[in-house]
């Protein structure tokens, strides 16, 4: 890590962004960037988030701000008794460099350092030069007994420590982080339906069973879209990911989970009064679907493509809703239609009405994950986990009027 890359960093984050501390530090938005890569890089930290079209502070580096300030003014300080104008350049002088600086001016030898250090004396005797000749000043003089420092050098020494000391808290940090990071097991999954949907059960199964066989290995499970999943799977973002698909993907290893049946969600009264015309009652009402990049609108998109033809398709109207729990109170009390897991639907309280589809239009859950045998002995233990607190349930409810499958399309 360099001083200059500390300082727009520091500047980054006063400003709240790239662009306004690039226009402050007078460099290139590019360069600037590049600065926090590095300085992400170093301490295992992001700086930003991405919401939307936008760049956010991330909340570790609004807490570590303060020590990143600090540094800046230590920074300064050094720069100034070295005789260097607020508006110069921060030179391009790296935390190694002063930390080995402070070594040579404690032993009073190149030699010495050079020796404790595992490097060779031309080396260390280099990197002091290029220390001087980015700072303008003489920090050592030469004696019969070895090395002094000068005056000037005396007086950086205690603002150089200070700076080392900010940036051992910096690594220390994100090292303790790291080594959280690498016994943390994290799982990404769908969106459960709701707290008696089986996905939640399932998650919830998995949760205990994890605590109570690997208390010293965290298990972190976060929700998102069959889509965002694979996306955090190649990243090495999650360790395993539970889709609400059949199909495991090319590069990767899985085992279907469970499977659900599909039904046709919607008010009584029109599912009463079906009368075996089902594209009529598609248009009749709206019809609430979730995000694209889920797996079961990918289910509701192909009944519909197979129940409709092309004129019935520019009849019915699609509401896109991001949220399970949202479409299932349209559905009960706006009277929306949807087409989501029996099994979920029917642990709701007060239930809609349903129609359950052919057995062609299933919910699949499949647990993936990267190939390697490690993996997969991992998968398979997350398995046998979910699977151990399911109650079983393959009996399903006597068919009603509201409970029996459309004619075929």
């Amino acid at each position: 890590m360099d001083l200059a890359t500390i300082v727009l960093v520091d500047a980054v984050l006063r400003e709240g962004g790239i662009r306004r501390a690039a226009t402050l530090a007078g460099r290139a938005p590019s360069s600037v960037s590049a600065a926090v890569k590095r300085f992400e890089q170093a301490v295992s930290m992001p700086l930003f988030r991405r919401e939307e079209t936008t760049l956010v502070l991330t909340l570790e580096a609004r807490s570590r701000a303060a020590d990143v300030r600090q540094a800046t003014t230590g920074i300064a300080g050094i720069l100034a008794l070295a005789g260097k104008a607020a508006t110069d350049p921060v030179p391009p002088i790296g935390l190694v460099a002063l930390d080995r600086f402070v070594r040579v001016a404690r032993s009073g030898s190149i030699r010495a350092t050079a020796k404790a250090l595992g490097l060779g004396q031309p080396q260390l005797t280099r990197q002091m030069a290029d220390l001087e000749r980015h700072l303008g000043i003489r920090l050592f003089e030469r004696s019969h007994g070895g090395i002094l420092s000068t005056a000037t050098a005396e007086r950086i020494i205690p603002l150089v420590e200070t700076l080392l000391d900010i940036w051992a808290r910096l690594t220390h940090a994100s090292a303790d982080r790291f080594r959280r990071d690498v016994a943390t097991w994290r799982l990404g999954a769908v969106m459960p339906l709701g707290p008696e949907s089986e996905i939640a059960r399932m998650l919830a199964a998995l949760t205990a069973n994890w605590h109570r066989a690997r208390p010293r290995q965290p298990l972190f499970i976060s929700s998102t879209t069959a889509d965002e999943l694979l996306v955090g799977l190649r990243s090495r973002r999650f360790d395993a990911a539970l889709l609400d698909v059949a199909e495991i993907p090319a590069d990767c290893d899985g085992r279907l989970v469970s499977q659900t049946p599909l039904v046709l969600a919607g008010p009584a009264s029109a599912l009463s009064d079906l009368g075996g015309n089902l594209p009529r009652l598609l248009a009749a009402c709206p019809i609430a679907v979730p995000s694209v990049r889920s797996g079961l609108r990918r289910e509701a998109a192909r009944f519909l493509d197979d129940t409709l033809d092309e004129a019935e398709r520019r009849r019915i109207t699609l509401v896109e809703v991001d949220s399970i729990p949202v479409i299932i109170n349209l559905v009960r009390q706006h009277g929306y239609l949807s087409v989501l897991p029996q099994s979920s639907l029917a642990r709701v309280h007060r239930p809609p009405a349903m129609i359950r589809l052919g057995p062609a239009y299933r919910q699949s859950l499949t647990l993936v994950w990267p190939r390697g045998a490690f993996a997969a002995e991992i998968g398979e233990l997350m398995i046998s986990m979910m699977m151990m607190m399911m109650t079983a349930e393959t009996s399903s409810p006597a068919e009603s009027a509201s409970d029996r499958r459309p004619p075929n399309p």
